[in-house]
């Protein structure tokens, strides 16, 4: 069945785009606020000696055409020091490539140079993008989380430096993957950065210091939250490639994107640590489906997340409408309490006195607007190329990754986890995702007009 046959009239064309846009997007949050990035342009840094274009351009190949894709590369083209130019594209549907670059062209239509030629499409279409590339060049690999790893693991085969969004895995051997070609990028001085923007936010730089510097004590609690309106995904619909149908529909199934627990509130997850200042050891967790359409997994999740000195993390998620939103993070310690981020658009981050975050308890605030991140994360990658710096973010993203699955495994399976139980377990959804393709059987199956069943706490196996 052909790719294009995959979905039948404009009304499943148009269930697609509600599904893409009605999750709030980062990205647009940040564009709209209309900051500019804090720094001073690179100059009279020295090149290094390889370089893939006669004048120091950095080329790039976008894996991944979809939404996080095309923001990523308007990042990268946004940046100073040195040329920067999209050279090359792969997709698995034609259609969200050639949309992505018709969206580009309208404000990069100068930095854009992809004939047909180099416009791939399938699922080996990463390696013949990243085979355009040389050293010194960058792939930027924005699949889903389940073709990560693989994708990851042949550029750095091929010796290119990355930029890949989150998530990174969707199971334990997916995730040992990962960390086997992250220690070989770091043998091979590849750079690396990866889509944990918020590592490089300068409000929760400046805080989390503080927080390590002792401004509210021994950091006991920390709690993160991520709960506003869904993504739904429709019942399977008649004479359609189920394969296809699960891959247009990412976020409803776990096998493709890790699931919405982890490829949403990863981030989140990444920030607690890194305020803790180390990676949780044990898990457990309770959640539920409470309407069908969430695909096979949960509406909300709740976890519990224990670290060595038995300090806990509380990891809030849930994607209903009619309920209480918000999106922000918070630390506690033993003489006072931090707020981490306290929205989306702006992080807002502040140290108070006591654990009743109210203003005669303030001591201390951020109190500026923060520079955008996203811009920030890549500024400091084409930097390191362009001046041979040590850059390489795979191994924490490896451990973030890690973090999160034990929490949505303790959870789908209702067992209490430790972190050495996920590094072992040899569960896998699926067992060849190298050679994948649309004449592959979907990994999970339901009738056409059936919705696809949620696990089940107590008999679902995920480790």
């Amino acid at each position: 069945m052909g790719i294009l046959t995959i979905f039948k009239g404009e009304v499943m064309r148009q269930q697609i785009k509600d599904q893409r846009s009605s999750k709030p997007s980062r990205r647009q949050f940040l564009k709209q606020s209309g900051r500019l990035l804090a720094g001073s342009v690179v100059t009279g840094v020295a090149l290094p000696r390889i370089y893939a274009a006669g004048d120091h351009t950095i080329r790039l190949a976008l894996v991944g055409c979809g939404g996080r894709g095309t923001g990523a590369v308007s990042d990268a083209l946004s940046a100073t020091g040195g040329p920067v130019k999209l050279y090359a594209m792969a997709d698995l549907f034609e259609p969200r490539l050639r949309s992505s670059l018709s969206n580009l062209k309208k404000d990069f239509a100068d930095k854009l140079d992809v004939p047909p030629e180099r416009r791939f499409i399938g699922f080996d279409a990463y390696k013949k993008a990243i085979d355009c590339l040389s050293p010194g060049d960058v792939v930027l690999l924005t699949t889903h989380a389940a073709f990560r790893p693989l994708h990851f693991e042949y550029a750095v085969k091929r010796g290119v430096n990355v930029f890949a969004e989150k998530s990174f895995a969707t199971d334990a051997p997916s995730v040992r993957r990962w960390l086997k070609a992250a220690e070989a990028s770091e043998k091979k001085n590849l750079k690396v950065g990866v889509g944990f923007m918020w590592r490089h936010s300068a409000a929760r730089q400046e805080t989390i210091r503080r927080i390590h510097d002792g401004a509210i004590g021994d950091v006991h609690t920390l709690r993160i939250y991520r709960v506003h309106g869904p993504v739904h995904c429709p019942s399977l619909p008649e004479n359609v490639n189920e394969l296809a149908f699960q891959l247009q529909y990412p976020n409803s199934f776990t096998w493709v994107s890790s699931g919405f627990f982890i490829d949403w509130h990863c981030h989140n997850i990444d920030v607690a640590c890194w305020a803790k200042g180390a990676w949780p050891v044990s898990a457990q967790g309770f959640g539920g489906r409470c309407y069908e359409q969430a695909g096979n997994q949960f509406d909300h999740y709740t976890v519990e997340y224990t670290f060595a000195d038995g300090t806990k993390l509380l990891a809030f998620s849930r994607h209903m409408n009619g309920c209480w939103n918000t999106y922000s993070d918070y630390a506690h310690g033993s003489k006072g309490s931090a707020v981490l981020m306290a929205t989306l658009g702006e992080p807002q981050p502040k140290i108070y006195k006591g654990h009743n975050m109210v203003p005669e308890n303030l001591i201390w605030e951020f109190g500026r607007n923060d520079p955008n991140p996203y811009r920030v994360e890549w500024q400091l990658l084409l930097d390191a190329i362009r001046q041979d710096k040590p850059h390489n973010e795979a191994r924490r993203a490896g451990e973030a990754e890690v973090a999160a699955l034990m929490g949505r495994m303790a959870t789908h399976t209702g067992q209490f986890l430790t972190r050495d139980q996920v590094l072992k377990s040899d569960f896998q959804f699926v067992r060849d995702i190298d050679g994948m393709t649309f004449e592959t059987p979907a990994p999970i199956h339901v009738e056409p007009g059936s919705f696809y069943p949620a696990p089940q706490p107590g008999i679902t196996k995920e480790v």
